[in-house]
């Protein structure tokens, strides 16, 4: 064994004749081989391969490591699907609690209401909102986590640096006006680089992403709106703040589901399922409709009778 000029890690196998202990080159066997039983060693070889199971090659030179964030990315997006599926749920039922309110202050216009049952849309209302807000926030936290991740992971895939830094993305979460632009403009470069378009292209978010920013800007703005119609006083105000808190429910409710399709989509592109981990489909018996005729039977050979 020599090693290559110009490659460090190379090698050159040169192949020698057997030799006695002493140096001479053994004979060849005269005659024809014949098997003489399995091969015999004065003690245990020292060579073979390793007493382990097998595994994939992390550490052979020129291989190339799986990337360790893949299983992160979709564990995190269960999560946040499990969590924006809340949020979607309470939203709705908040949505409701508000279009009960709303019909009760239509009904007050002409008689006395019930007090059990002002008390009981009040309650619901302010129940299923405040558990939207928590959920949502959870949601909020856990998409955030799956989103810091797959930069890495996808930036990792395509051997590239991440291009935003994690505690910059959360901050513009809290800056009002720039949480309405920032998260899109996040996902669309995450979308661009797990589709493994060319890196110098301007990414161009796809169409369910764009509804998705469409949905979470619209959302932002009625949630201002809904904090600035606050301010207002009169029955008319309080009647038309009903419906801006309604609609904003609805427009979370749209933001939630959507947000599920969109981690999902990233999801399957960046960490798709390992096919050696599914499991296979077999047939197990093939039924004959009804009416088929039955299987005509092949007479045996007449070399299988003997």
């Amino acid at each position: 064994m020599h090693p290559q000029q110009g490659w460090p890690h190379a090698v050159e196998w040169v192949a020698t004749a057997p030799t006695t202990p002493g140096g001479e080159v053994r004979p060849a066997p005269a005659g024809p081989w014949h098997y003489t039983g399995p091969p015999r060693y004065p003690a245990v070889p020292r060579w073979g391969f390793p007493a382990l199971a097998w595994r994939r090659p992390t550490s052979v030179p020129g291989v190339r490591a799986p990337v360790t964030g893949v299983p992160a990315v979709r564990g995190r997006a269960r999560l946040a699907t499990v969590l924006l599926v809340l949020t979607a749920l309470f939203a709705g039922l908040a949505a409701a609690g508000e279009i009960w309110r709303y019909v009760l202050l239509l009904a007050s216009r002409t008689g006395a209401l019930s007090a059990g049952a002002v008390t009981a849309a009040q309650v619901f209302t302010v129940a299923t909102s405040v558990l939207a807000v928590v959920v949502g926030v959870a949601a909020l936290t856990a998409v955030l986590a799956w989103l810091f991740v797959s930069m890495r992971t996808a930036a990792g895939q395509a051997g590239v640096a991440v291009p935003r830094r994690d505690w910059r993305v959360a901050a513009g979460l809290l800056v009002p006006g720039v949480n309405l632009v920032l998260p899109g403009s996040v996902l669309a470069e995450l979308e661009h680089v797990v589709l493994h378009r060319p890196t110098g292209a301007r990414p161009r978010p796809g169409r369910l992403l764009r509804l998705w920013w469409a949905a979470w800007a619209l959302d932002g703005l009625l949630f201002a709106g809904c904090l600035l119609w606050t301010s207002r006083d009169g029955v008319q105000a309080q009647a038309d703040g009903v419906l801006l808190h309604a609609l904003t429910d609805l427009v979370a409710v749209a933001v939630a589901v959507l947000t599920v399709l969109v981690v999902r989509r990233l999801t399957r592109l960046l960490a798709p399922l390992d096919p050696t981990r599914l499991r296979l489909m077999r047939v197990v018996s093939v039924a004959e409709p009804p009416d088929a005729p039955p299987a005509r039977r092949l007479a045996r050979p007449a070399s299988a009778r003997r």
